[in-house]
C-alpha cells in the first residue's frame, strides 16, 4: 500500500496536528469547525499532505496554528499555551485525521468534507480508546459512500465529455474507460501513458484520477 509519506514521520505528524487542534480550540477559543476550514484552505495542510519534513516534524502544533491563521486571516495570534491533563478530544481529532491522511493519501479537504469536525466529535467516545484501525474502517466506509463515483467519472462528467468522446480524444479504448469508471479495472494499475492521456484531455493531473484508499 502506498502512503502519503514515509512512516517515520507519522507519529510526529499526528502529535503536531493533535496539538494544533487542541491549541486552536481550547486555548485560542476558536470553534473546531472554523479552524478546520482555515487549516484545509491553507498551504500548511498541503505541505503536510506532501510529506514536507519541516511541517511534519519541524514545527510544533502551536506554530502550525499561528501560520494557518496568519496565512488565511492575516492575523497574528499571541495566546500562551496552557497545560492540559491528558489528551483532549480535540487532540484526538487532529491525531486521528493525520493518521487517516497518511494511510489513505487523501487531501485533508476531502477528509473533512466527508467527516466534519462535528462528526469527529461524535466518533470520539466510541473510538478514542480503540485501535486506530477502527477509525480507519469507519472513515473508509464514509469515504466510499460519499465518493460513489470514480474520480474519472466525476471529472469527466464535470468536464462535459462523454465516454465515447474521451475515448476518441485520448486514444484509450471506450471499453477500458467504462471498466475504469465501473471499477471493474483498477485505474491505479493502468500505465502512466494511459492515465496521462486521459488527464490531458480532461485538463487535470494524473493524481486527480488516481483512486485513494477508502474509495475502492
Amino acid at each position: 500500500m502506498t502512503h502519503a509519506y514515509q512512516e517515520i514521520y507519522l507519529s510526529k505528524a499526528q502529535a503536531v496536528l493533535g496539538d494544533a487542534f487542541d491549541y486552536a480550540v481550547n486555548t485560542c477559543n476558536m470553534s473546531g469547525s472554523d479552524f478546520t476550514k482555515l487549516f484545509t484552505a491553507s498551504s500548511v495542510s498541503k505541505r503536510m499532505e506532501n510529506g514536507e519534513p519541516a511541517y511534519l516534524a519541524g514545527k510544533s502544533g502551536i506554530e502550525i496554528v499561528l501560520e494557518v491563521i496568519f496565512e488565511t486571516m492575516g492575523k497574528q495570534v499571541q495566546v500562551e499555551p496552557q497545560d492540559h491533563m491528558g489528551r483532549s478530544r480535540e487532540y484526538w481529532i487532529g491525531w486521528a485525521a493525520a493518521y487517516y491522511q497518511w494511510h489513505s493519501g487523501r487531501k485533508y479537504s476531502d477528509i473533512f468534507k466527508v467527516i466534519s469536525f462535528e462528526d469527529m466529535q461524535k466518533l470520539y467516545y466510541p473510538l478514542h480508546e480503540a485501535d486506530i484501525t477502527k477509525f480507519v474502517e469507519t472513515a473508509d466506509k464514509l469515504m466510499k459512500e460519499y465518493f460513489a463515483d470514480t474520480n474519472l467519472k466525476r471529472i469527466r462528467t464535470a468536464y462535459g465529455c462523454t465516454q465515447a468522446e474521451l475515448a476518441k480524444r485520448s486514444g484509450v479504448s471506450l471499453r477500458s474507460i467504462q471498466m475504469y469508471e465501473q471499477r471493474n479495472k483498477d485505474i491505479n494499475k493502468a500505465s502512466v501513458e494511459t492515465v496521462y492521456s486521459l488527464a490531458k484531455v480532461l485538463g487535470c493531473t494524473i493524481e486527480d484520477l488516481i483512486e485513494r484508499q477508502g474509495a475502492l
